[in-house]
Order: C-alpha cells, then structure tokens, then sequence
C-alpha cells in the first residue's frame, strides 16, 4: 500500500533482499507442507517494521536467546534441519545492524510457530514551503565496489563476513592461514585486508608485513582483526603496518565507516 511504499522509500540505505530472502526461506524449511507463511510489512511510527511468521516448528524457550548465534539450528534432530550450517540468521542479523535497525525472534514453542520483525529507520525530510512532507530517497549503499580479502582461521566465519560485504556489492576473496593470505592478495590485489592476528602458517603480523613489502601494496587498508585490545596490542599492529585495530565481535558500524574513508581510486590499482 502507499503508506508501505513512503518507508520502504526512507531507509536510511538500500534495502538488501537478502535479509527478507533468508527469513522467508528459513521460513519454508521449517513449516510442515499445508502450514502457512505471512509476510506483514507497515510503517510504525519512525520504523518500517517487516514481520515474517510461519505455523512450523517453533523454537523452544532456551533456544530463543541464541537463534541469531552462527551455526544454530532450532534443532538438529528435525528432519527439516538438512545440515545446514545455520549462517543465514547471523547474516540477517548483522545486515539489519549494518542498516542501524534491529531483528527480533518470537514463538510460543515447539510446534507452535515462530516469527522474526525486522525494525528499520526511516528518514523524514520536508518539500519547501506549503508543500506537504514526504521521505527522502534512499541514498547508495556506497559509492563504488571494493575488493576486500578477509582472512581467518575460523573458516565459516571468514566465509560469512565474506559473504556480507558481497553483499553490499564488494568483490571479495577468503584465506584461511597467513601464508595463503600472502599469495592471494599478490593475485587479487585488494583495496582492504581484513586479517586475523593468530593465524596458522604465519601470523597476521608476519603476513602484514609481507604484505607491506609488495610494490602493489601502496595504498592498501590493512584492518586487524582480534581479540586482544590492550595498548601493547594496538602498538604491535601498528608496528606491523596496519591502518586500523578492530576487537572480535567486530562492529559493523565500525568496519562501514572505515570502508566508506576508501574509494578504489585511492589505492594502487594492479
């Protein structure tokens, strides 16, 4: 309806269909043929709110709290549940946080349906004088496509962060140990790195520096990634020739802001 059409105009950024994709086919994976799916999206107050609710399984209690934890499944012993590694609510979840809005899960329990409200702000802006208000256009989710190479031990989770600023329309490549880091940024020369500090192989301050050493590298964001926060561990990484220092869970906020500071004609192309 028109009242629909005015938020889904407002977001502060583009609409990612991934987000409703995910909820809807988590949805159908999880509801018993005959069951019913509704999609509900209205605008509340300075919100446009999307509700996704099924009639299939349900999620227990205890199970609620950790739904959006990655690689959580409601229940493994469903025959629904075909091996899935779960990502797709941690990438709802970190999308929506990226659109600074929020996700919620509900159910009543087991056998007793679920339902996931995604919660995004809206922007408001005012025609001239006499005229009435209306929403602004949403405004590009960025100016230009990066490559980004992300580097981490914990496969599933390099491959889901890869995934996520794929999303956002980057070109992106994975590494699993600081040596493999080393030789696929020499072929894919990407604008950012975001690397691991405890690697295998080579550490992410060894392979920095590496890095470093190549021609190609002038201009290059390298981002550490890691849990140590302390002021000997920023030294460290700045002593490694990194650019900037993130603690795991890292903030999307944090990481978008970075990302919008480079454009690709900044850096040194290959």
């Amino acid at each position: 309806d028109r009242d629909w059409s005015a938020a889904a105009a407002s977001c502060k950024v583009a609409w990612r269909p991934q987000v409703f994709l995910n909820l809807l086919n988590n949805a159908a994976k999880y509801t018993h043929p005959g069951g019913h799916i509704q999609l509900k999206a209205e605008r509340q107050g300075n919100d446009a709110v999307v509700t996704v609710t099924d009639t299939g399984v349900g999620i227990a209690a205890e199970q609620l709290p950790h739904i959006f934890d990655m690689f959580r499944q409601v229940d493994k012993s469903l025959d629904m549940s075909q091996g899935g590694l779960g990502i797709g609510l941690t990438l709802v979840k970190q999308l929506v946080g990226m659109h600074q809005g929020s996700v919620q899960a509900t159910s009543a329990g087991p056998g007793q349906g679920s339902g996931f409200s995604v919660r995004l702000p809206l922007v408001v802006t005012t025609r001239a004088h006499g005229q009435a208000p209306d929403v602004a256009a949403a405004p590009a989710a960025s100016a230009a496509p990066l490559r980004i190479l992300v580097v981490d031990d914990n496969c599933d989770g390099a491959d889901s962060l890869a995934e996520i600023l794929a999303l956002m329309g980057n070109d992106t490549r994975t590494a699993y140990d600081g040596q493999q880091a080393v030789s696929m940024a020499s072929v894919f020369r990407p604008h950012v790195v975001l690397l691991d500090i405890g690697l295998p192989k080579l550490n992410g301050y060894e392979a920095a520096r590496l890095i470093r050493q190549q021609s190609w590298s002038n201009g290059v964001m390298l981002i550490a990634i890691t849990g140590w926060g302390q002021l000997k561990d920023r030294e460290r990484t700045r002593e490694a020739r990194f650019d900037h220092h993130l603690i795991k869970p890292v903030d999307p906020q944090a990481l978008l802001t970075l990302l919008a500071r480079l454009q690709p004609g900044d850096t040194t192309r290959p």
